[in-house]
C-alpha cells in the first residue's frame, strides 16, 4: 500500500495528514483508492446537510451551529461547496472568506470542494470527502450545498440529516418548493424570522405536514443574531439519537453515484469540449451519432 500520508487516528486538531489524504483523494492522486478502501469511519459520526434556495442564510446559519457545537464540546467539519465554472472548470471558493472566524478553533476543520459540475452542488468527489472526514474522529460533519434549486434533492443520498433553509419570501413559491426540496428535509428552518410573514409562513409549513402525518420541526431563526440557532441544534441532536429508516436508501444513492463516477473516469471533459467543437463544424453532426462514438 503506498505511503498515503494519513493517520486515521489522529489526535484533536492535527489537520496536517488529514489534509494530504483530502488533497489525494479529491485529484485522485496516487493512494487515492488504498486511502478510501481503507476508510473506517468513527462511530456516532453524524453528517448534516445544510440546503435551500440562494440568499437563505445557509453559511450564516453554519457559522452558527459551528458556535453551537463548539460550545457542547463537538469537533466539527465542514464541507462548503462552491459551483464550478462551467466554462472553465474554476470555482471561487469564497466559503472560506465567510468562515474566517472558525479557522483559529482546534476542533473546527473547514474544506472548501468545487461542485465539479454537479448541478445539485454534490459530485462523487463530495462523497467521497465527506467519508474520509467521517474516518478522521470528528462528531459532526457540516455539508453546505451552493444553493442551486431543485436538484439539492441531490443532498439525501450523503447526509444523515437534512436541514432545509427557507425565507419568509419562500412562501410565494411554496407549491413549486413543495414538489422538490420540501419533500427531502428532516428539519425546516425558516430564517431572517424578524422579517415580515415569517410566522404566517412557518405557520403554514407546519398545517403542511401535520396534514401529511410527519413529525417535521420548524424552527425559526435570525442567523446573523445567533437567534434560534440552539432550539435548532437541539432539533438535530434528538433527530441525531432516532433512528435512521432511509439508511439503506442513502447508502444505495451514494453508491450509485460513486458507480457513475467510476463508469465515466475515461471521459475528459475539456478534451469532450475540444472534440465536440471540432466535430460541429461539419454541416452534417449530429449530436447522437457524436456520442455513439464515444461510449
Amino acid at each position: 500500500m503506498p505511503d498515503t500520508g494519513v493517520n486515521y487516528h489522529i489526535e484533536a486538531g492535527d489537520y496536517r495528514k488529514l489534509a494530504r489524504a483530502l488533497t489525494r483523494v479529491e485529484n485522485d492522486l496516487s493512494g487515492a483508492q488504498e486511502i478510501l478502501h481503507s476508510l473506517n469511519p468513527s462511530p456516532g459520526c453524524v453528517v448534516i446537510g445544510i440546503t435551500g434556495p440562494p440568499g437563505a442564510g445557509k453559511s450564516t446559519l453554519v457559522n452558527g451551529l459551528i458556535d453551537q457545537l463548539t460550545a457542547r464540546g463537538k469537533r466539527i467539519a465542514v464541507v462548503a461547496i462552491d459551483p464550478t465554472s462551467p466554462f472553465n472548470m474554476g470555482s471561487l471558493l469564497g466559503d472560506r472568506i465567510r468562515m474566517t472566524g472558525q479557522f483559529n478553533k482546534p476542533e473546527v476543520y473547514i474544506r472548501s470542494l468545487a461542485t465539479r459540475g454537479s448541478l445539485g452542488g454534490l459530485s462523487a468527489k463530495t462523497i467521497e470527502i465527506v467519508d474520509v472526514l467521517k474516518s478522521a474522529g470528528f462528531d459532526y460533519i457540516l455539508v453546505e450545498t451552493v444553493g442551486v434549486g431543485q436538484s439539492e434533492v441531490e443532498i439525501v443520498g450523503l447526509a444523515d440529516i437534512t436541514v432545509v433553509v427557507l425565507v419568509p419570501e419562500s412562501g410565494d413559491e411554496i407549491q413549486s418548493i413543495k414538489s422538490g426540496l420540501m419533500e427531502i428535509a428532516d428539519i425546516f428552518v425558516v430564517n431572517k424570522a424578524d422579517r415580515e410573514g415569517a410566522q404566517t409562513f412557518a405557520n403554514n409549513l407546519k398545517k403542511l405536514f401535520h396534514q401529511k402525518a410527519e413529525d417535521i420541526p420548524v424552527i425559526m431563526t435570525v442567523a446573523d443574531r445567533a437567534e434560534g440557532i440552539e432550539k435548532l441544534m437541539d432539533a438535530i441532536e434528538k433527530h441525531a439519537n432516532s433512528e435512521n429508516k432511509h439508511r439503506p436508501f442513502l447508502l444505495a444513492e451514494k453508491a450509485w453515484r460513486l458507480i457513475q463516477k467510476h463508469r465515466m473516469d475515461d471521459i475528459d471533459k475539456k478534451k469532450l469540449q475540444r472534440d465536440i467543437a471540432e466535430a460541429s463544424k461539419s454541416a452534417d453532426f449530429n449530436l447522437y451519432r457524436f456520442v455513439a462514438s464515444l461510449v
